[in-house]
């Protein structure tokens, strides 16, 4: 990419935009799976270009939005033990947990820090031998990689002071779960380029012929996911099904292979709870047993916590396409930035807080 403003040219949108004018002839609802993809929708109006016919819906491609309850409140457990310096991305701070965040830990005189890279947590631990350090390893398959390696590192360096709070969930997985469901609203995907970048888009080609849908591989500016509603429109229409790649600068068909390994050495596949959701089976990553010393679930004894989910949050209805925010009875009143009741609204890349930050409501969404 030369420049941002390559991606975001208006004339370029509009010649997508009358192509896809052009091309549907009846409704069709489709799936954007990433909360980068859907924050690019809302703030650049691209859902209100479309034809009345086209119905966008968001997916679980949130991170923050779809790590557990209980997962956030053993992460507040962890954090609240002298002994520890628990560590995070940013995102993951005002995340609420059953009855407080881990921003309110730190400011209760909690050792919680920010970090921009898991490694960045191997230091601290290198640092502080007295200290136990604590990264909470969120995400999907594109940050397995990096945290993968902070585990790798450790071992290598012989530290029996760092641990990994480990949430990795997948995404082909969570694709097939929502295309199971007998309530399903989704007739084609948009996949997530940056997880592709990372493993391919090998592993959507038997997911699209099993449920005979398209999934187009999208990136992320304006232009990327109006070629890439285009191509799935398309597709839908002509009756083809498989899977395409819009965002070929960044993506091929077999992904990082080196990375892939990296993860593959580190980790082994295995059921994961999603938040709103419930459990998935074979959906997440977890430390294989040559790494368990570095599990901070084992490590700190946590793993019996529970959590109960807020009734008045639909987030998991949400994130399965099912609802809308503005369709929460809670949105922007019981539930916004300030006083989240449910990751969507706190997180960068949920649904609620798109919505919430760019003035979507029943009014203005496109039906």
């Amino acid at each position: 990419m030369k420049y941002v403003d390559e991606y975001r040219g208006e004339a370029e949108a509009q010649r997508f935009v009358r192509a896809i004018h052009d091309t549907v002839t009846r409704p069709w609802t489709l799936m954007e799976v990433c909360g980068g993809q859907t924050h690019t929708l809302i703030k650049f109006g691209i859902d209100a270009m479309l034809p009345k016919q086209v119905t966008l819906v968001h997916g679980p491609g949130c991170p923050v939005c779809v790590t557990p309850l209980e997962l956030i409140d053993k992460a507040i457990a962890i954090a609240r033990r002298p002994e520890v310096i628990f560590t995070s991305f940013g995102d993951m701070l005002r995340v609420p947990g059953s009855s407080t965040d881990l921003l309110s830990v730190k400011a209760g005189g909690g050792d919680v820090r920010m970090v921009y890279s898991p490694l960045d947590a191997v230091k601290l631990a290198q640092k502080h031998l007295d200290r136990q350090v604590v990264f909470f390893a969120v995400g999907f398959e594109t940050t397995a990689p990096a945290n993968a390696m902070a585990v790798w590192q450790a071992k290598q360096l012989g530290l029996d002071n760092f641990s990994i709070l480990c949430s990795h969930v997948l995404v082909p997985p969570a694709m097939e779960a929502i295309l199971g469901s007998p309530d399903s609203l989704v007739q084609g995907f948009l996949a997530a380029g940056h997880v592709c970048a990372i493993m391919g888009y090998w592993e959507y080609e038997p997911i699209a012929a099993r449920y005979r849908v398209p999934i187009v591989v999208t990136g992320f500016e304006p232009l990327d996911l109006l070629q890439g509603i285009y191509m799935t429109l398309r597709a839908l229409e002509e009756g083809r099904w498989g899977v395409e790649n819009q965002y070929a600068r960044a993506v091929t068909r077999d992904g990082n292979q080196a990375a892939q390994r990296l993860v593959g050495q580190v980790f082994a596949t295995g059921d994961r709870q999603w938040r709103g959701i419930g459990l998935i089976p074979n959906s997440g990553y977890r430390l294989r047993p040559e790494y368990a010393r570095y599990d901070a679930e084992q490590r700190f004894e946590v793993a019996g916590i529970a959590a109960q989910e807020s009734p008045l949050c639909i987030a998991g209805q949400i994130m399965q396409g099912l609802k809308k925010p503005h369709q929460c009875s809670a949105f922007a009143t019981l539930c916004t930035p300030e006083r989240p009741l449910g990751a969507p609204m706190v997180s960068s890349e949920g649904a609620c807080a798109a919505y919430y930050a760019y003035h979507r409501t029943a009014v203005d969404v496109p039906v």
